[in-house]
């Protein structure tokens, strides 16, 4: 059995080594700040509490992904996404045709830019498929992690038709509940944070800013929050439909996730598990905010402006964070020109994301400003 390397010593890094580890695999961590996990590297064990209850045997600790790398023929990168373009480029002169990447979460369209990062860097082609963010878990200690909640359904995608085919079975054999998504945007847009975050914290600004405690999902939200994310729902939805997808109504996609009612998308965020002791983020500057605006809203704008799509919630969000933060997030965030599909106009980013039954040629995946057929 091949050996995983997981990148991130975040909360969900933490949650993939305690289940891959719980289900007999062999796995090493990498993470920038080691001393934050001194206690698993100490001990050579996880501590798993919550929905997980254990302690698992970690092989490795390491701040070095080119070790990680030479170790490992698969590579799970469950850090933040607006790292992929720096953590490609310290993989990259690293891996083989070999190796595997699976991105836990890519957000929107994370493997193809990931994907055109390695083939930038002057790596090899190497197979990427992403799916979700499984885990709903914090770091505890620094030894273990808290698994507040486990999605029990989810969609894998990749960077091209056969990375899919040959590598999908891979994640669901750690993951057996995962469905092929019909392309990189259905992935991508099947994602319920990228549509509550950003409008639930600018709908509690004040409290966020004062750093006032607050359940963000119960306490956070009501109709008229709720209103909020039903528009930034749909506009994902006519997007999607541009690009050859259909998206599943959120409050069924929260019952898949996790069991909850699925008669409103209020009922279905107040009754899903986890959802109920979550904490809001300390500030507007919170990583998954910024990484909800930069990865997944900034390029669903760009993808709905190449295909005369209105996004105005969408847009408004961005404007906002963007002033807020003091941020440029359309420059700074997952733009065309990252995909490689910048030069494209709608009917060739389609073309790329919806390749039908062809075979896929095992080739390198382009560079910045060319094309890649995505699944």
């Amino acid at each position: 059995m091949d050996e995983i390397g997981v990148i991130g010593g975040g909360g969900e890094g933490l949650a993939v080594v305690a289940h891959l580890s719980s289900t007999g695999h062999r796995v090493r961590l990498c993470t920038r700040n080691p001393q934050r996990v001194a206690g698993v590297r100490a001990g050579g064990e996880i501590r798993a509490t919550g929905e997980l209850e254990g302690r698992f045997p970690v092989a490795q600790v390491t701040a070095d992904p080119a070790e990680l790398a030479r170790r490992c023929r698969v590579v799970v990168i469950a850090a933040i996404t607006t790292a992929y373009p720096e953590i490609a480029a310290s993989l990259a002169a690293h891996l083989t045709a070999d190796h595997l990447i699976v991105l836990f979460s890519g957000k929107l369209c994370g493997s193809a830019e990931f994907a055109a990062s390695l083939s930038s860097a002057g790596a090899p082609h190497v197979d990427v498929v992403e799916t979700d963010a499984l885990f709903a878990a914090r770091p505890d200690g620094d030894d273990g992690v808290r698994v507040l909640g486990t999605k029990r359904w989810n969609l894998v995608s990749g960077a091209t038709p056969g990375a899919v085919e040959r590598r999908a079975p891979v994640v669901r054999n750690w993951f057996p509940w995962l469905e092929n998504a019909t392309n990189l945007v259905h992935r991508g847009l099947t994602d319920f944070g990228a549509v509550a975050h950003a409008p639930i914290a600018l709908a509690n600004l004040g409290t966020i800013d004062r750093g006032e405690e607050l359940l963000f999902y119960l306490d956070g939200v009501s109709d008229r929050t709720v209103a909020l994310l039903r528009e930034v729902e749909q506009e994902f939805r006519e997007v999607a439909a541009a690009y050859g997808a259909t998206l599943m109504p959120m409050p069924e996609v929260l019952d898949r996730y996790y069991g909850c009612t699925s008669t409103s998308l209020l009922d279905a965020m107040r009754s899903a598990a986890p959802y109920k002791t979550i904490l809001a983020p300390g500030s507007l500057d919170h990583r998954f905010l910024h990484e909800d605006i930069a990865s997944t809203l900034v390029p669903v704008e760009a993808l709905a402006d190449k295909a005369g799509v209105a996004t105005p919630m969408v847009g408004s969000i961005v404007n906002v964070m963007s002033t807020l933060s003091g941020k440029s997030f359309r420059r700074s965030g997952r733009t065309l020109e990252r995909l490689g599909w910048a030069d494209l106009d709608h009917e060739g980013i389609r073309r790329a994301l919806n390749p039908g039954k062809t075979a896929d040629v095992r080739t390198a995946p382009p560079a910045p400003g060319s094309v890649a057929a995505a699944v």
